[in-house]
């Protein structure tokens, strides 16, 4: 399943600048909160007590912020490539320059892991890692996030 499902075209940052952690979170947070008409201020606060539990870095440059919204009636996808690589405590110790937010609604249970299985599962394959990287624009990401696994990999 392609994760078009989670990511809507509008829900993708091209190029986003941050200078660290907690301003990508920020910007993150932002934009969710635009898209999904929820106050940023809550989306950032669960993104940092998440950061807080352990760095969702999860190695390769890759990042998966995520967390449960009280009133969120669906799962939430926003996707943001780095216009350059940002420190996130990666247990690999590299920098993150790809960020997938994940926000689910606080019944969704097994849903959202699946969901976090997913992506992991997606930005891991080298292929896509290096697709998304080169991609320039929301249309193109958009592109590669749609394609099922097999070929996306």
């Amino acid at each position: 399943m392609p994760l078009t499902d989670l990511v809507a075209r509008n829900a993708i940052i091209p190029a986003l600048k941050a200078n660290g952690k907690k301003q990508a979170l920020h910007e993150l947070a932002t934009k969710a909160a635009e898209l999904i008409g929820q106050p940023d201020r809550a989306i950032y606060e669960i993104l940092l007590q998440r950061e807080r539990l352990g760095s969702t870095a999860v190695g390769n440059g890759i990042a998966i912020p995520h967390g449960k919204l009280g009133k969120l009636d669906r799962l939430f996808g926003l996707f943001a490539r780095l216009d350059r690589s940002i420190e996130f405590d990666a247990l690999d110790g590299q920098p993150v320059d790809l960020i997938f937010l994940l926000l689910a609604p606080e019944s969704a249970g097994a849903d959202h892991l699946k969901a976090l299985a997913r992506v992991a599962r997606l930005l891991r394959d080298a292929d896509t890692a290096k697709k998304l990287r080169e991609s320039r624009d929301a249309d193109a990401i958009y592109a590669v996030l749609a394609l099922p696994p097999a070929s996306a990999a």
